[in-house]
């Protein structure tokens, strides 16, 4: 299937603000690396929290790492960095088209960020904490780091926070778009990977409720 966009014509993968803020919620593990040779050596999975303006775009990012991991002399060297976020992705097989022509495809959203970074040690236990509070909205638990008890002062200063400020941000949602509807129809209704399929309702809402 072809992902090429005529030269004027809107990219019909590119979704909107709104999709990529709920993206990094929903799925806020990101591969973090700095933007030199280093890269491969160090890059690092971190969740991230991002932070919006008042007109809902992401301008920054809160994350935390351990001060022994190897990234952080290297951000600390050359605070620059890429983050990479991987949404919601699966197989698609031939097996949910009754159209025996079809070929199978892989779906996913994916969310490139360059960002400038500010190593904040003053920020440990607010990033911590807004992780915890963050991750823990469904299951309402109450439960807050300092609630480690003797150990959290150790804990605490064993980690830098940092703050990601975009600079640049790309995004692709290759989530059904090009299907026709009855194709489309037909995956949504066997795939068995839920998210992926939610994912896919959202991209194409406006076919699917018409």
């Amino acid at each position: 299937m072809s992902e090429s966009t005529p030269s004027g014509a809107k990219d019909p993968y590119q979704g909107g603000p709104d999709d990529v803020i709920d993206l990094i919620r929903e799925f806020p593990l990101a591969w973090v690396a700095p933007r030199d040779d280093r890269a491969a050596q160090v890059a690092t999975l971190l969740p991230m929290l991002a932070d919006v303006d008042t007109e809902g775009r992401i301008v920054s990012l809160l994350g935390h790492m351990a001060r022994r991991n190897p990234l952080f002399a290297a951000l600390e060297a050359q605070p620059r960095a890429v983050l990479l976020f991987t949404g919601p992705q699966g197989y698609v097989s031939p097996g949910l088209v009754s159209n025996k022509t079809w070929a199978p495809t892989w779906n996913y959203a994916q969310v490139r960020i360059e960002a400038d970074i500010r190593l904040r040690p003053d920020l440990g236990h607010e990033a911590l904490d807004r992780l915890t509070r963050t991750m823990d909205q469904q299951d309402q638990t109450g439960w807050r780091p300092r609630d480690v008890g003797a150990r959290y002062d150790a804990m605490e200063q064993a980690i830098i926070a940092f703050e990601a400020d975009v600079t640049s941000l790309s995004a692709k949602f290759k989530l059904g778009q090009d299907e026709t509807d009855l194709a489309l129809r037909e995956i949504l209704a066997s795939h068995p990977d839920v998210a992926l399929a939610r994912w896919m309702r959202r991209m194409n809402a406006h076919r699917l409720d018409a």
